[in-house]
């Protein structure tokens, strides 16, 4: 019989893996039940289109404190964690993948950092058993790019395995791929993020869902974290540092004007008399038209929505780390 609250919940979105289940589920029941907490573990079917569906049923059945939740169709890696997560009663929340390659005996140690005051717990697969190339050579470029721009140093923001406090997760904005970058949102509103070395295991059934042509979307994802992260808490820095180089290219195309006319012995050229000046009158009107756009984003944050809310309104580290 399910406890009333667990205190961890385990979410595991799911498409098409009918032959790693049984096997993953055996392993959670293992590895969850010696840790001696009220546990769930939440399977979400992605759409699956083979036995995925059937081998939840037996799992369901045979375990009692797993259960199921099913979209009606395929929908992505996020949008199912999303699903889950909303399912999930437990003070803890642990996302890890169902093709085996996560390990579940790494749940324990993710759960006593936890335990320690941190909101996010980042598995590193540090040993990481995927192809160099197609795999592990973009995902490295990724998390090194990643690291600059969140400033937030972790070596695998692709990794699936990872802890979080419940009570902030759901504040959290999660779409596209966002489930990737939740300890970058996570830093940037104050939230105390770790990592943690994990086993990552050779896939030994089906191929995987991602290659290298996923990379643009992660460029993409890089710029939109970028523009959340940064520019909607603070939209003048951005708009202001634009409008400083602006103003100074204008003044260095007064300054070749004024440099060319001398050099011309008193000649109006075209350069000096129409193409300089107008240039110029451009370059200060955009520079101000930027800086007039970056305190009307301040305005609208002041009297709407600050583009990603704190987290925490009072002190919650009365326990946790000091």
């Amino acid at each position: 019989m399910i406890q009333a609250v667990p205190e961890l919940s385990v979410v595991i979105p799911c498409f098409n893996e009918e032959d790693s289940l049984l096997l993953l589920a055996d392993g959670l029941h293992r590895a969850l039940s010696g840790m001696g907490r009220g546990f769930e573990v939440i399977f979400v079917d992605d759409g699956s289109t083979d036995a995925t569906p059937a081998r939840l049923d037996t799992i369901v059945s045979r375990w009692p404190r797993m259960r199921v939740v099913t979209l009606e169709s395929n929908a992505g890696q996020t949008a199912a964690l999303c699903a889950g997560i909303d399912q999930a009663r437990g003070r803890y929340v642990v996302a890890l993948d169902a093709d085996l390659q996560n390990d579940p005996q790494d749940i324990p140690n993710l759960v006593a950092e936890l335990d320690k005051g941190y909101d996010v717990v980042s598995g590193w697969r540090r040993d990481r058993k995927d192809v160099f190339f197609s795999r592990r050579l973009p995902s490295r470029v990724a998390n090194a790019l990643l690291s600059r721009v969140s400033g937030v140093r972790l070596h695998d923001f692709g990794c699936t395995l990872k802890g979080y406090r419940a009570e902030f997760l759901r504040r959290v904005p999660l779409y596209s791929d966002m489930h990737r970058y939740v300890p970058a949102f996570a830093a940037a509103l104050g939230a105390k993020v770790t990592e943690v070395v994990v086993q990552h295991h050779p896939r030994r059934f089906g191929k995987s869902k991602y290659g290298i042509n996923r990379i643009y979307r992660v460029l993409l994802d890089i710029l939109v974290l970028q523009l959340l992260v940064h520019f909607a808490l603070r939209p003048l820095h951005w708009f202001g540092r634009a409008s400083i180089w602006v103003f100074l290219l204008v003044a260095g195309i007064l300054f070749g004007a004024l440099f060319g006319e001398q050099r011309s012995s008193g000649e109006d050229g075209l350069l000096s008399t129409v193409i300089f000046p107008g240039l110029s009158a451009l370059g200060v009107y955009l520079g101000v038209t930027l800086l007039s756009l970056g305190f009307l984003c301040e305005l609208l944050n002041r009297v709407g929505e600050a583009g990603m809310e704190q987290l925490y309104v009072e002190d919650r580290h009365a326990e946790g780390i000091a």
